[in-house]
């Protein structure tokens, strides 16, 4: 499968990752620095020595330079119904489900029980526009979770539009979405030589052309 490259030299290769592509698939030979979830679109960072893998995956640690650290990573999600905040922090606990061992469940920080297993989880959003049914948004995870974004959108009544695993029964899809619509838009991270880089994603045409057939926004419009 031809996949498009962001950016590449000695260390790095940036690619723009298909939403359905297992990247392991395509560069079996190399190691991801991050995850995107399979049905994920966007900016995707693999290594292509062991010591470059080493030095990107530390950014991506909680504990490298605490959440204010250098890397910064933006999303652009659809979800389901009016988010009537502009902006707002999500911050829990996120831990493996009891029921079904492949999805994330969202615990309160002062939920009482055992800590083990949970480990705390932040996500920013801002509203881009909002919709009839439906509310886009910028996120913003200042942890890296697995499912966090999808968790905590559905967390907050507000899953992703399409997503399968965390979406709500029979709730509201634009017509002709084959993914869900997560997109991971930009990274900022610093180089093995100091730099700090910003590595961006167009929204895939097939999401534009869904956002472009949406009824007009209703009352409240364009984000602040």
């Amino acid at each position: 499968m031809d996949i498009k490259i962001i950016y590449e030299d000695e260390d790095l290769l940036v690619v723009d990752k298909p939403a359905g592509v297992v990247i392991t698939d395509i560069y079996p030979d190399l190691d991801k620095i991050h995850r995107l979830d399979k049905d994920t679109s966007g900016v995707l960072l693999i290594a292509k020595t062991e010591e470059s893998l080493l030095f990107y995956q530390k950014q991506f640690s909680d504990k490298s330079k605490g959440l204010e650290k250098i890397l910064k990573k933006r999303y652009i999600a659809l979800v389901v119904g009016s988010i009537q905040d502009n902006e707002k922090r999500i911050a829990t606990l996120i831990g493996r489900g009891k029921n079904d061992r492949k999805k994330q469940k969202v615990y309160l920080l002062n939920e009482p029980g055992s800590l083990k297993g949970k480990r705390s989880a932040i996500t920013d959003y801002k509203v881009v526009k909002r919709f009839k049914d439906y509310t886009l948004l910028e996120v913003f995870p200042k942890t890296g979770r697995k499912h966090q974004i999808r968790a905590h959108l559905a967390y907050i009544n507000h899953p992703i539009v399409g997503d399968k695993v965390y979406g709500f029964k029979n709730q509201p899809c634009p017509e002709g979405l084959s993914q869900h619509f997560l997109h991971a838009e930009c990274i900022i991270i610093e180089m093995m030589n100091g730099e700090t880089k910003e590595f961006c994603s167009e929204l895939p045409k097939g999401l534009k052309e869904i956002i472009n057939k949406l009824s007009t926004p209703a009352q409240g419009g364009q984000g602040e």
